[in-house]
C-alpha cells in the first residue's frame, strides 16, 4: 500500500516521478510515493480553488520540525527544498513570498503614491478614515472622556446630596443648584428636579437613580433638536454661511465638512471671507489643497462681501454642489463688525434670493453661559439655522448645549471633539445625555 508524504521535496534528482495523483494535482507538481507501513496518509485538504498556492493552506504534519529557509526566491512557485536535517515546510516558505500572501487582501500594504509634503502652516494632512463603526465608537469614547469633567462634577454633587439624606424639599433645592452650576440652565434644572421628586418625597434615592433621571430628561430636551445637516440637491450651489466669534473653530469646521462632502463625491467651493486674518486665508487654502476643493480668496483686508460675490459667481460657473463661506470672528457686542456680517448676507441674497441656505453658528463649548448670548446675537443678525459645537473633548461646561437647546430650540447638527476630520460627527441626543450624566 502506498501513501503520500506532503513534505517530500519535489526534485527530479531526489525522488522518482510517478503518476500525477490527487496530492500532485493539489500541489501542482509530480507526486513522490513512499512505501512502507510507517507512513501516515495526509489529512484531506480543505476544499479551495485550484492553483499551486494552495500548498499554503495545508496544515503541517504533526511532530515535523519547521524552520523557514533563510532565503527564498520571490518567483519560486514550488515549496522550497531542504536537506535531510532541515525539512522544508511549504507554509512557512510560501509566507515569505510576496506574490502569495497568507493574510487577507485588506491587511496587505498596497503601493501608494508618495504623500505631498505637509505645508508649514495650516491643518495636518488628513489621515485615512477608519471603518464607520470603529470611527463612531472612538468618537463617542472621546466625547465621554471630554465630558468626564462635567459628569464628575455633577456626579460628585449628586452623591454628596442624596447618599445619606431623604429627598426632602431642602435636598431638592440643593440638587437644583448643583444642576445649574453644571450649566444645564434654570429651565432644565427645574425640570429634572421635578422629575426626581415626583413620588419620592421623603424617601431615599440612590445617586445612580438620579443620574438615570437626569439622562432621561436631558435626552428628552435634546432629541427634538438633534437634526442632521442636509444639503438640498435642488439648490445649486447650496450656500452655507459660517459664523461665530473668533477662535470658535469656524475655519477648521469648514475644512472638516469639505473633506466629508468631497469624499461623498460632491464638488465644493470654499470662500475665504475672514479677510482680517492672513492666517485664516492661508489655512483655508491648505484645506482646499488637502480636500481638492476650490478656494476663492483675496488679499488680507479685502472686502468680505466682495469675496462672497466672487465665490458665488465661481461656484455657479464650475457647477459646484456646495459653497461654504467663512467669515471673520467677531464678538457679538461689536456693532460695527456685526454690521459687516449683515452686509455679507445682503450681497448673498442679491445673487441668490433664497440664500444663504444654511447659516451655521459655531460655538466653543468652553465659554459656558456666554454661548447663550452668542446665539441670540447671531440669530438676530445672520438668521442662524443650525448649531455646531466644538471643543467638547476637554471641558467641564458641556452642559451649556442643553441650556441652549431648551431656550432657543435651534437644530444641533454637529459636535466636534478634536482636530481630525473624523472628529466632527452628527449630534446624537442619547449619547450626549448619557455622557453628561456619567452613564456612557
Amino acid at each position: 500500500m502506498s501513501h503520500e508524504d506532503p513534505k517530500a521535496p519535489h526534485s527530479s534528482a531526489d525522488a522518482p516521478k510517478k503518476k500525477r495523483g490527487f496530492w500532485g494535482w493539489l500541489t501542482g507538481g509530480e507526486e513522490t510515493v513512499a512505501e512502507g507501513p510507517g507512513v501516515e496518509a495526509p489529512h484531506p485538504a480543505p476544499e479551495t480553488p485550484d492553483g499551486p498556492e494552495l500548498a499554503e493552506a495545508v496544515e503541517p504534519v504533526a511532530d515535523v520540525p519547521q524552520e523557514p529557509e533563510t532565503t527564498v526566491s520571490p518567483e519560486a512557485p514550488e515549496p522550497v527544498e531542504a536537506g535531510p536535517e532541515e525539512p522544508a515546510v511549504a507554509e512557512e516558505a510560501s509566507a515569505e513570498v510576496p506574490a502569495e500572501p497568507l493574510v487577507s487582501e485588506a491587511e496587505q500594504p498596497s503601493p501608494a503614491p508618495e504623500a505631498p509634503a505637509a505645508a508649514p502652516d495650516g491643518p495636518a494632512p488628513l489621515a485615512p478614515a477608519p471603518a464607520a463603526t470603529s470611527a463612531r465608537k472612538g468618537f463617542w469614547s472621546r466625547l465621554a472622556s471630554g465630558l468626564a469633567r462635567t459628569a464628575s462634577s455633577l456626579g460628585q454633587g449628586i452623591t454628596d446630596l442624596v447618599s445619606k439624606r431623604k429627598l426632602d424639599a431642602e435636598t431638592l433645592e440643593e440638587l437644583e443648584d448643583v444642576l445649574i452650576r453644571a450649566d444645564l440652565g434654570v429651565e432644565t434644572s427645574m425640570r429634572i428636579v421635578e422629575a426626581v421628586g415626583k413620588g419620592r418625597h421623603d424617601k431615599m434615592i440612590s445617586p445612580e437613580e438620579v443620574k438615570s433621571l437626569i439622562a432621561e430628561e436631558v435626552e428628552a430636551i435634546l432629541a427634538p433638536v438633534a437634526t442632521p445637516l442636509v444639503v438640498d440637491a435642488a439648490k445649486t450651489p447650496f450656500i452655507v454661511l459660517m459664523v461665530g466669534v473668533n477662535g470658535s473653530g469656524k475655519t477648521t469646521t469648514i475644512g472638516k465638512l469639505a473633506a466629508q462632502w468631497v469624499g461623498e463625491g460632491r464638488k465644493v467651493v470654499l470662500a475665504a471671507g475672514d479677510t482680517f486674518r492672513a492666517a485664516a486665508i492661508e489655512q483655508l487654502k491648505v484645506w482646499g489643497q488637502r480636500t481638492g476643493a476650490t478656494v476663492i480668496a483675496r488679499e488680507q483686508g479685502a472686502d468680505a462681501a466682495g469675496v462672497a460675490h466672487d465665490a458665488i459667481t465661481t461656484a455657479r460657473a464650475e457647477g459646484a454642489d456646495i459653497l461654504m463661506i467663512d467669515t471673520a470672528g467677531r464678538l457679538q457686542n461689536r456693532a460695527e463688525l456685526m454690521a459687516e456680517l449683515e452686509k455679507v448676507v445682503r450681497v448673498i441674497k442679491k445673487l441668490e434670493p433664497e440664500a444663504p441656505h444654511a447659516v451655521l453658528l459655531v460655538l466653543d463649548a468652553t465659554v459656558g453661559q456666554n454661548a447663550l448670548s452668542q446665539v441670540e446675537a447671531f440669530a438676530r443678525t445672520a438668521g442662524v439655522t443650525g448649531l455646531v459645537m466644538t471643543k467638547l473633548d476637554g471641558t467641564a461646561r458641556g452642559g451649556i448645549l442643553v441650556a441652549i437647546a431648551a431656550k432657543h430650540r435651534l437644530p444641533i447638527h454637529l459636535i466636534g471633539v478634536g482636530e481630525g476630520a473624523d472628529d466632527l460627527q452628527p449630534f446624537a441626543a442619547r449619547d450626549f445625555a448619557r455622557a453628561i450624566a456619567g452613564l456612557a
